[in-house]
């Protein structure tokens, strides 16, 4: 004998994706990694960098760039072909593009890595200067990709969470602009290819669990008197 919905309960579509206690489900981190494609999305987004710097030490600049194409387009076609998420796969190969033509036309493997850096750095001064406008950027992106409008700043709790959060992301761009600059200056195209391996899904993983921590506890604070 089946049973229809509780009355007592109003239905999903009316929660606004509230818990039965009237508290906001934790949904941001799902939510977020679902943007970057999934778990697959990520690691296989690191897989034509990794064919890049493995072909230019043994091969040479021109089969890596090759390399780098074929990994990435073979990546997005896998992608389309078990119908996942187009955004990731055009995305990551966009940027594998972008990179690999100025590679080619530069001559020199470390313009694969320029479009990276030249993104860390901009997205490192842009997370600084919202810390100082208090409009933290970790809230904004955060609450944009889930929908939930950007009235949190009226909470002093979840601003102050969200600067902190901020503050963690601007150092993880900060760092690799301090680091793989230095390597790109130096010409060490295989450290800066390295470097930016290390210092890329695992500085973002810890910048996220950074952010869903200060979140999380800054929900179960009680609010000012």
């Amino acid at each position: 004998m089946t049973h229809g919905p509780n009355p007592g309960l109003p239905p999903e579509s009316e929660t606004d994706g509230r818990a039965a206690d009237g508290s906001r489900e934790e949904r941001e981190f799902p939510t977020l990694l679902e943007q970057m494609g999934g778990v697959q999305g990520v690691v296989a987004s690191t897989i034509p960098v990794a064919v890049f710097v493995v072909a230019n030490v043994v091969f040479g600049l021109q089969p890596a760039v090759i390399s780098a194409l074929a990994a990435g387009v073979a990546i997005a076609v896998w992608r389309i072909t078990r119908k996942q998420a187009l955004q990731p796969a055009v995305s990551g190969l966009l940027g594998v593009g972008v990179a690999a033509f100025i590679a080619y036309r530069t001559g020199e493997a470390r313009g694969f890595y320029l479009p990276g850096l030249l993104f860390s750095a901009v997205c490192g001064l842009a997370f600084l200067v919202s810390m100082l406008v208090r409009w933290p950027l970790a809230g904004v992106v955060w609450h944009a990709v889930n929908g939930d409008g950007q009235s949190w700043r009226a909470d002093r709790r979840l601003l102050r969470a969200y600067t902190f959060a901020t503050a963690l992301w601007t150092l993880v761009f900060a760092s690799r602009v301090v680091v793989q600059g230095w390597l790109y200056n130096a010409d060490e195209e295989t450290w800066l290819g390295i470097a930016r391996l290390a210092m890329g899904y695992p500085l973002v993983g810890l910048a996220l669990l950074g952010t869903i921590w200060a979140v999380r506890r800054a929900r179960r604070d009680p609010a000012p008197a």
